[in-house]
């Protein structure tokens, strides 16, 4: 993965959280929609959500394919994006959440759909240490292709290396990769995070190889256990700085 290609410019918007607006294969993409204001979620465990959206949904502009990893936590799929879902000609997500939501579409992992000139591969996630599944529930992550453009991996809530390394290996070269980080760990596992941490980030990045790694999905959250700043040093430290973005919310930016 250390082939180089003619590189086309990916311009994106950091809303918050999870929250991605992207440009790619002429379509414009949005991933796990979060719009709410700060407030909290009950449920079996109470989450807290701190701050806001940079752009709300109003203003978000039209979108074309929602790219959700998962539907069951308010921190992927809060109640002003689940409205913001029934806007939105195509929402790729698990297959349970399309049981669940109408509209949706299901990817099985390795599935692959057509939308426009763009090819979107389920790839696998996990939320958590092996064996969450009965707690946290399905996830996916997913791959983008096109002709004469970046190959985009969007990893979800994913807290797997090794996972990343099976992605890597099936997938061949991946340019641009956004990583949902932050350390996030809500205690259901002990110190078992449940995304990606500054340790596990690093190491996803190493087997990528020299894709451009956007960091989104480690702020705004109670339960984010990590800073951005952690996740920054870690980078730097190993002579991977330059591989780094982490964008800032609410202002565009180019890959």
């Amino acid at each position: 993965m250390t082939e180089t290609i003619e590189r086309t410019t990916v311009e994106a918007l950091h809303i918050g959280g999870p929250t991605l607006r992207f440009r790619y294969g002429n379509l414009t993409w949005l991933t796990d929609p979060t719009f709410d204001a700060p407030g909290d979620y009950p449920g079996p465990i109470t989450l807290h959500k701190l701050t806001g959206p940079a752009v709300s949904a109003d203003e978000v502009g039209p979108v074309d394919v929602v790219l959700l990893s998962h539907d069951q936590h308010a921190d992927n799929l809060d109640t002003s994006g689940r409205e913001f879902l029934t806007r939105v000609p195509t929402v790729l997500s698990t297959t349970d959440a399309a049981g669940r939501i109408n509209g949706v579409r299901g990817l099985e992992n390795w599935e692959t759909v057509t939308v426009g000139d763009v090819r979107v591969t389920g790839v696998p996630a996990l939320h958590g240490p092996e064996g969450c599944e009965p707690f946290s529930g399905m996830v996916t992550g997913f791959v983008l292709q096109a002709d004469d453009q970046p190959t985009v991996y969007v990893s979800g809530d994913n807290a797997s290396v090794a996972l990343v390394e099976q992605i890597g290996q099936r997938i061949g070269r991946i340019d641009i990769a956004v990583l949902n980080v932050g350390g996030a760990n809500v205690g259901r596992f002990g110190d078992a995070d449940v995304t990606l941490n500054g340790r596990t980030a690093l190491a996803a990045a190493e087997l990528l190889g020299d894709a451009v790694i956007v960091a989104v999905h480690g702020e705004g959250w109670h339960h984010f256990s990590e800073p951005l700043d952690y996740l920054a040093r870690n980078f730097e430290y190993a002579g991977r700085a330059a591989q780094l973005r982490i964008p800032r919310l609410g202002q565009p930016f180019e890959v």
